[in-house]
């Protein structure tokens, strides 16, 4: 099975982050990014860090759920989703989640993730004989545009985080 959805993704290196956030600014681009997916509404991202209470060190998962009601008030739905399935059935919905990749708050250190710590748009899945293969938004780098990517779940799941944002008049 495969699902895939129609996404555009956001850079946190735009000109239009502050320079000064565009290293951490991975967490309030992946929610913007799906903010503008659902409403079609372009959120200004530096103002999202300073409302998700974002750090130089990122954005932690509490304060983006904890948060998030400054941005979407009551709209919305932000919630951690503990279940593989959960995740499958929210993309098959067509309802892409942020996805965090953290290496050093789940104590996996020498682990070889894709990602040490940072936040992306979860977009679509693979089923595949021995492996989930996930699509997500990279955020882009300095000198490109975020664009798509794969990622083994197998080789990941001890580092990754999914959160649901969604609108409530939407599920």
């Amino acid at each position: 099975m495969k699902k895939l959805i129609a996404f555009q993704g956001l850079s946190q290196h735009d000109e239009s982050v502050s320079e000064k956030y565009r290293s951490s600014a991975c967490g309030p681009v992946t929610a913007a990014s799906i903010l503008q997916h659902h409403e079609g509404l372009k959120i200004g991202v530096d103002q999202l860090y300073r409302m998700l209470g974002s750090t130089p060190i990122g954005l932690f998962t509490w304060r983006l759920i904890k948060n998030f009601h400054k941005v979407g008030g009551k709209r919305y739905e932000v919630k951690k989703i503990r279940s593989l399935d959960e995740v499958k059935e929210e993309l098959l919905a067509g309802r892409p989640l942020a996805m965090k990749f953290d290496r050093y708050f789940t104590f996996q250190w020498f682990s070889k993730p894709l990602f040490s710590y940072h936040w992306v748009p979860l977009i679509g899945f693979k089923e595949e004989a021995d492996d989930l293969v996930l699509y997500i938004h990279d955020n882009g780098q300095k000198n490109r545009p975020s664009k798509m990517r794969t990622v083994s779940y197998l080789e990941n799941r001890k580092v990754l985080t999914f959160v649901k944002i969604m609108p409530r008049d939407r599920q």
